[in-house]
């Protein structure tokens, strides 16, 4: 069993025969009655979010879920979704744009991410923290507008769309947190 002191982001749990993993948790201790953790919990099947509430030092009926994490590549996309793999045995496998979700905009030619399966059947990925992409078109930046650290909007050769430094131009290089999709900083070349 998981105690609720253990109930964190990006921790993966099973749930009535189901694997989650925690997008966001509080630890409320209210003045009357007994402390809670809210969730905020993604079905790694399906990408559905729910939240759920577990009573503090109550039995959460938690357990931690069989998975088996791969190291594979990221070969391409097509109209089904994303085709991966694994660099060992040159197996393929495929999953679908709910099972990625919004690590789409992280996926480049080539990349090496965790493939995570269960019960044999691949469900979704877990990616490197950082990861380094170009940007293909930044706004230019408004001259003296820098002493208030303000940001502008660039567009990555994956076609997201995050929020950069003024200093940021076309082809440069980034380093892009996965966890958050902020950028980290420029990368030398």
């Amino acid at each position: 069993m998981i105690p609720t002191t253990e109930l964190k982001k990006g921790l993966k749990i099973e749930l009535e025969g189901k694997p989650y993993v925690i997008l966001q948790s509080t630890h409320t201790n209210p003045g009357k009655g007994s402390a809670f953790v809210r969730a905020r919990i993604k079905n790694l099947e399906t990408g559905a979010v729910i939240e759920r509430t577990f009573k503090a030092g109550v039995d959460t009926g938690l357990e931690r879920p069989e998975l088996d994490e791969r190291q594979m590549s990221y070969m391409y996309s097509d109209m089904e979704g994303f085709n991966f793999m694994c660099q060992n045995t040159y197996e393929t496998i495929h999953l679908t744009k709910e099972q990625i979700g919004d690590d789409i905009g992280f996926l480049q030619e080539g990349i090496m991410v965790a493939v995570i399966f269960y019960k044999g059947r691949p469900i979704s990925i877990d990616l490197p923290n950082f990861v380094n992409i170009r940007v293909t078109s930044a706004e230019p930046g408004v001259k003296g507008d820098t002493a208030t650290g303000a940001s502008k909007k660039a567009t990555l050769e994956t076609g997201m769309i995050i929020n950069v430094p003024l200093f940021v131009k076309d082809n440069d290089l980034l380093k892009i947190d996965t966890r958050t999709g902020e950028y980290v900083e420029r990368v030398k070349e």
